[in-house]
């Protein structure tokens, strides 16, 4: 059979450079001999700055990966392994999932597929999802519970006029003060009740406002600022994303402060995504504002339902501040997400900077 002329082996090699999956070829001693745009990408290095060398990236956690690839070697037989762990040079992490065939006792070839994108897709799309259903079922309880109050209030205003005793009036008062409560309760359960206004907007400026009213209202914290000035304007409405940016600082600074944190910090962040993906759709340009304080973290039993309304880990809060938030984001075509561990818990509020307007 006669070997590829150096024209095949060229096109082979243009195929594998345009791949979006990351193909990396290692020796028998795990060192790199050749890896494709795509490996480069994922594993945030240089083929030419790193052939011939072992990469770390390529260990895995403890070493999981590079067991993984000593086993195909020696045995001579590919392997797969589901949503591994590689730890890149700059520290951060990457889930993947990735295949080893060995070509021969010298020559690995890996297939990787990144799974973070995906991951964080689906978590997304989740998101979307439960926003859209509470909504629905937030208008129907509205729909249901506004209906009755309107006829005690007004029930209890007429009473009050034919009664003998004036002094009876206090109780008719008690049931007007009541239901004007529980319908200004399901008001802000709606979230904000006036159509957003988008404008171009300065999303420093939004978070300056936020700082400057917690500063008033929690001075013992430590307000950190670490801002992206090279961000465009985006298009918004300032008053309900100061309302947003607010619900969720406030909700971090009240947490550090019952819990009796003993250098309590908040972390206000800007950054620009490019390329990002918020659910099904790809957008050139995300900001993402980053939240961040050194608190007693998010319970677990309460991530899954944190923007469900009325749901509060706090035993003074209503439950209100990050549904109505992530309503808010939702109408900028964002959302928010939240990871959370214990002395260090992130939101992240995700506002595409194309205007949609």
């Amino acid at each position: 059979m006669p070997e590829p002329s150096q024209q095949q082996f060229l096109e082979q090699q243009r195929l594998l450079e345009h791949l979006t999956t990351a193909v990396v070829l290692l020796d028998g001693e795990l060192r790199l001999r050749w890896m494709n745009p795509a490996a480069e990408s994922l594993l945030a290095t240089s083929r030419v700055r790193v052939v011939g060398q072992c990469l770390e990236s390529l260990a895995g956690v403890e070493g999981s990966v590079e067991a993984v690839l000593i086993k195909a070697r020696d045995e001579l037989h590919p392997f797969t392994q589901r949503e591994a762990t590689l730890v890149l040079p700059s520290g951060d992490t990457a889930t993947v999932d990735f295949t080893v065939t060995p070509l021969s006792a010298d020559e690995l070839l890996i297939e990787i597929e990144p799974r973070d994108r995906l991951l964080r897709i689906s978590r997304e799309e989740a998101l979307i999802a439960r926003q859209e259903t509470i909504k629905v079922l937030t208008r129907g309880l509205a729909h249901e519970v506004k209906n009755p109050l309107g006829g005690i209030r007004g029930a209890a205003q007429l009473l009050e006029r034919d009664l003998p005793d004036p002094q009876l009036a206090e109780f008719t008062r008690v049931i007007v003060e009541e239901a004007d409560r529980l319908r200004d309760l399901v008001d802000r359960m709606l979230g904000p009740n006036s159509m957003s206004r988008h404008e171009p907007l300065n999303i420093h400026k939004v978070l300056e406002r936020v700082r400057t009213l917690l500063e008033a209202e929690h001075p013992r914290i430590d307000y950190v600022r670490d801002y992206d000035p090279s961000l465009p304007d985006l298009e918004g409405d300032e008053a309900q994303l100061i309302q947003a940016v607010l619900n969720v600082a406030r909700n971090a600074v009240q947490a550090m402060e019952e819990h009796g944190v003993e250098a309590p910090r908040l972390i206000l962040r800007t950054r620009a995504r490019r390329q990002f993906t918020l659910g099904a759709e790809r957008h050139r340009l995300v900001c993402e504002l980053g939240i961040l304080d050194n608190g007693p973290g998010i319970p677990e039993t309460l991530r899954e339902t944190l923007f469900y309304p009325m749901v509060s880990g706090r035993a003074e809060g209503s439950g209100l501040g990050l549904s109505i938030a992530q309503s808010i984001l939702h109408q900028h075509q964002g959302l928010i997400e939240c990871d959370s561990v214990p002395g260090c818990t992130e939101f992240r509020l995700l506002i595409p900077l194309e205007s949609h307007h």
